[in-house]
């Protein structure tokens, strides 16, 4: 066996096949402020993260539960604006890879008039390493999936439970990094449970040669370890991160917390790993007395 590193398509491909299983954590920027939220970032990035998602606020985020609304609501608020998301990019240094999670209408409007190519460019210019988009049928993704390609960032999908037959090949072939594999239908938000549906969207998915990285109600290390036991490259974690946002007295304490968290949904997921790779069958015999 070769001992030189393997060659990823991506940074953020190279940071879940190499960290496997990898955390992947959302938090929303300008919740409560831009400020705070380079701290949490930090607090994550020390905890464990392996990729870390940062919500650019929009005013109709369809695919967020009430968690999520509530702290975009708050960034809005707070004055949070595009140029304003993009600077704080711009100031952080974390060794996991940054992606935006946004609507399309954001990217589309972001230039003197719609086109993504403007959004695609300042995002990499500030650092990030790529994109999620929950709103983007992949029938109108091409002009998105371009830009990104031509600016070396990549292009998340997020596949719900009831994606397959030809809609999923459409999808699979515009995703890269990794897909978002949707545990449950609905909206995001932490849950006390894994669904079923996480692991017959795992089966579906095995086929395709890109990381699997699985969201929405993931709250807890048991769940982290439940879901890559059941075959996850990933998971992501974003309303429980932010619900200690919401429910921390001070920011000093929201930080302390995040970290915390990241470092027990780590720990949870390398426990899943365990359980998969230790086959019965490859157990050493036991030492004879």
């Amino acid at each position: 066996m070769s001992d030189e590193p393997t060659e990823y398509d991506s940074d953020v491909e190279a940071a879940i096949r190499e960290n496997h299983p990898a955390l992947i954590t959302y938090i929303t920027a300008g919740d409560p402020s831009l400020e705070d939220t380079e701290a949490y970032v930090e607090a994550l990035d020390r905890g464990g993260s392996d990729l870390i998602e940062l919500g650019l606020p929009f005013s109709e985020p369809i695919a967020e539960g009430r968690t999520i609304q509530d702290a975009i609501n708050r960034a809005l608020a707070a004055g949070t604006t595009p140029e304003g998301f993009f600077e704080l990019v711009d100031d952080l240094e974390t060794e996991a890879p940054l992606l935006v999670m946004t609507y399309y209408n954001m990217i589309l409007q972001y230039g003197d008039e719609p086109d993504v190519r403007p959004f695609v460019e300042r995002a990499a210019e500030a650092g990030l390493s790529g994109i999620i988009v929950p709103d983007l049928p992949a029938e109108e993704a091409e002009p998105l999936r371009r830009a990104c390609d031509d600016n070396g960032l990549d292009l998340v999908f997020i596949i719900a439970p009831t994606t397959e037959g030809e809609r999923l090949d459409r999808i699979m072939s515009h995703v890269s990094g990794f897909a978002y594999v949707q545990a449950r239908l609905g909206t995001t938000g932490a849950r006390e449970n894994v669904s079923g549906a996480t692991h017959e969207s795992l089966e579906r998915l095995s086929e395709y040669d890109v990381p699997k990285a699985v969201g929405f109600g993931v709250s807890t290390g048991d769940h982290a370890a439940e879901i890559v036991e059941a075959g996850a490259d990933g998971v992501i974690v974003g309303s429980a991160l932010v619900d200690i946002v919401a429910s921390s007295e001070t920011p000093e304490a929201a930080v302390d917390r995040l970290e915390a968290k990241a470092r027990e949904l780590k720990r949870g997921a390398r426990r899943g790993a365990e359980t998969v790779t230790i086959d019965p069958e490859d157990a050493p015999e036991p030492e004879q007395p």
